[in-house]
């Protein structure tokens, strides 16, 4: 690829400036008061891929939020490379954590990003790292290098499990068509380290709901003689891990992949400072199962969190009731091979089992998906390393990570194609928490290695 750098530098105050004003609007998919800035969001991917020197696009309506769907098709004969990312961000509660407004995207120097870094909500995830794909596209349109064919899917519903996307793929195989499935949805180890995901973890997620009273209870006439439903959630959540931090569910690990010994010691190659992670999250020690790492516990081992729990009186000041109700979110992480809708029966069952008398339980599936694993001597993996290994003067590390991505194993199974998951953000990005950011050197060298992946992809699909 000829003279991409100086085509960044020439044009990176203007692409920075495209992503401010990108990430000005509030489209965030799971708040329905937010409806109409995810409708302009899809308006400014549509404008933004035809400007990028896509010949076809289009908004495809689905019966959520729509998709982008933009392509360049210069010869039939030629690979195709389908780049899927998603325009739709998380909720920015809450926002009292929040140093600058989550939807006034301001640049602010950090201790790792001295070049300055773009905190806003999306960010990183994944407006940010989607747009990196559009700017390369327009690079190698605009100097007339484009080596294949492209086509964009871009999605608004990711941040509330894709509802629409398995349908919409399903009902468009050919115009999908591919030959490999671009993502940047995900990190590196480092700015020094590079890295490609070739594992991601699926997703069970439910909310639980226990009923206790018909009506809140005076807890001075009542307490000591009535289940408290906040008590009780409080106890059975605990349950579900021992001593061990072992999930405690029946059935959960029967189909948990052990890695061996040697693939361990593979993981363990990538650098990591268990100083710097305390430290970086203000903690006093990392916590999780026995007998696994961190980095082991938090990619290759299925987890179970509480999300949010809530119930009775939060208000200011005291109110001394017991409450007729309580509620969690609760979401597991999986591994490749477990089955996230067996998890979620097992969850449920287990679940209502263990309630005690005097309650009702009700468990709620959300959404969920597989997990993903990706072979590192496949043609795009090679292409991606020869890639990263360009820019960054260092062959990357391959990666499995502990986030959740679940439309991928959906491409697999409906378009038969292997997924390549490029990202180029950090741990430390604040992605889905207050103060979300994204570092400006992260997002240009993305736009600057992407279009090399095209090159060698096409190559050595010859």
């Amino acid at each position: 690829m000829k003279n991409i750098e100086s085509y960044i530098n020439q044009h990176k105050d203007r692409f920075i400036k495209e992503l401010i004003e990108l990430l000005k609007i509030p489209s965030v998919s799971a708040d329905s008061a937010y409806q109409k800035d995810v409708l302009k969001t899809a308006d400014a991917i549509k404008s933004k891929l035809e400007e990028a020197g896509c010949e076809h696009v289009e908004i495809c309506k689905t019966d959520g939020f729509p998709i982008v769907y933009g392509e360049k098709i210069i010869d039939k004969k030629l690979p195709t490379v389908l780049v899927y990312g998603h325009y739709d961000v998380q909720p920015p509660d809450p926002m009292n954590l929040w140093t600058s407004p989550p939807f006034e995207p301001i640049i602010k120097e950090t201790e790792l990003h001295p070049e300055g870094a773009i905190f806003a909500r999306g960010a990183c995830d994944d407006k940010g790292q989607m747009y990196m794909h559009v700017k390369a596209m327009e690079f190698m349109t605009s100097t007339d290098q484009l080596p294949c064919n492209v086509k964009f899917m871009i999605e608004g519903e990711e941040e509330v499990g894709s509802k629409n996307l398995g349908t919409f793929v399903k009902n468009n195989r050919e115009k999908l068509k591919n030959d490999v499935i671009l993502i940047s949805d995900t990190g590196m180890i480092s700015k020094d380290t590079p890295s490609i995901t070739t594992g991601l973890r699926g997703l069970s997620y439910v909310e639980v709901e226990v009923t206790g009273p018909n009506r809140d209870l005076h807890s001075g006439l009542y307490g000591g003689a009535v289940a408290n439903p906040i008590n009780v959630l409080s106890k059975m959540i605990a349950s579900l891990h021992d001593e061990n931090n072992h999930i405690t569910i029946p059935g959960f690990y029967d189909k948990v992949e052990n890695l061996s010994d040697d693939e361990r010691a593979q993981m363990a190659k990538a650098p990591f400072s268990l100083d710097n992670y305390k430290k970086a999250l203000d903690i006093e020690d990392v916590y999780g199962e026995k007998g696994y790492t961190t980095n082991e516990r938090n990619s290759i081992r299925p987890t179970l969190d509480v999300n949010g729990i809530w119930g009775g009186y939060t208000g200011e000041g005291a109110k001394t009731v017991i409450a007729s109700k309580a509620y969690a979110k609760i979401s597991m992480r999986l591994v490749p091979h477990q089955d996230w809708e067996e998890i979620t029966e097992l969850f449920k069952n287990h679940f209502e089992k263990i309630a005690p008398n005097g309650v009702k339980v009700v468990v709620k599936p959300h959404h969920g998906g597989q997990g993903y694993v990706t072979p590192i001597d496949s043609i795009g993996y090679q292409a991606a390393s020869k890639a990263y290994e360009e820019t960054f003067g260092k062959e990357p590390i391959p990666q499995r990570s502990g986030g959740s991505i679940p439309i991928v194993a959906l491409f697999e199974q409906e378009l038969n194609s292997k997924t390549i998951l490029m990202g180029f953000g950090l741990d430390s990005d604040a992605i889905h928490s207050p103060n979300e950011h994204f570092g400006i050197w992260n997002y240009l060298k993305g736009i600057e290695t992407i279009p090399l992946f095209y090159k060698y992809f096409t190559e050595l699909s010859k």
